[in-house]
């Protein structure tokens, strides 16, 4: 016979047994989220309504919930969701977890754009989308385009697109082989997170991140960390208009690499912090004739 469980017993028994692996306060925040989403009910609900009696589903689909979290999978995973600058955005595994510090690449962009005519954007490695949505979002007459070598990423990316009703036009393209960029547009702005975490560092990483979050999103060689920027830089000689700028996030490690890189191609080039003091994004403006 299956075990009725009220609100309360459940709620105390999830808290109870992620605190085996999160700290008190991560576990109250997942269970809270865990609930809001199954059975609709806030803190203030579960609080109120202690006594209530779950059903069968529902108490079945907490317990798969707590069973998956208990192995580490991220919660956006979880719940197959994650919010990026005011945007709920369906995600999966094929698809990095949206950061709070890329909504700052956002935000750089948007406070500043080029001209006052509709501009060209280019994210490179959209993943989610997450980029490129919430910049033609915010700049709905910018012509947004997004690459990525992982059709089950583009999947989820215009996915996304669609349930915020915004059009971004989506390629699948392998940014390392330079054959592919040959039909691509010029750009006023190229933005990219790409991969920037050297492999040896992957045992460094949270359990949620090294074990879940696709690796071909994350990690690079380590004989060449900075590969992608490298790619970016050979691309912009192209693709990037005249005064274009370039946005990009990277690996605080590696920040003055990244920007001597971009020396040697650009006059203004920044290294920017992000919310939490870190090295995490290099911008750069007009080209070195």
């Amino acid at each position: 016979m299956f075990a009725i469980m009220t609100t309360g017993q459940l709620h105390r028994k999830m808290l109870t047994e992620l605190q085996q692996i999160y700290t008190a306060s991560e576990a109250s925040i997942l269970t809270d989220w865990i609930f809001e989403k199954r059975i609709n009910f806030s803190k203030a609900d579960i609080i109120k309504n202690t006594s209530a009696p779950l059903n069968e589903n529902q108490i079945k689909k907490i317990n798969i919930d707590l069973n998956r979290l208990l192995q580490h999978e991220p919660i956006q995973y979880v719940l197959q969701e994650a919010w990026f600058y005011k945007l709920k955005l369906k995600v999966n595994g094929h698809v990095l977890v949206p950061r709070p510090e890329t909504e700052e690449l956002v935000e750089l962009i948007c406070n500043k754009p080029i001209h006052n005519k509709p501009i060209n954007i280019i994210d490179i490695g959209t993943g989610s989308g997450c980029i490129a949505i919430a910049l033609k979002k915010h700049l709905p007459d910018a012509h947004v385009t997004a690459i990525d070598i992982d059709n089950n990423a583009l999947i989820i990316a215009r996915e996304n697109a669609l349930a915020h009703k915004v059009l971004v036009d989506f390629k699948a393209i392998d940014f390392l082989n330079n054959a592919e960029w040959v039909k691509q547009n010029q750009f006023d702005v190229i933005v990219s997170n790409p991969p920037y975490i050297p492999m040896q560092e992957k045992e460094n990483l949270d359990k949620n991140v090294a074990g879940y979050e696709p690796g071909t999103a994350l990690f690079v060689p380590d004989d060449n960390p900075l590969l992608f920027y490298k790619k970016i830089i050979e691309f912009a000689k192209s693709h990037l208009k005249k005064d274009g700028k370039i946005y990009v996030e990277i690996h605080e490690n590696f920040a003055s690499e990244v920007c001597t890189l971009f020396s040697n191609f650009y006059k203004k080039v920044s290294i920017l912090k992000d919310l939490y003091g870190k090295n995490r994004f290099v911008t750069a403006t007009s080209k070195i004739l």
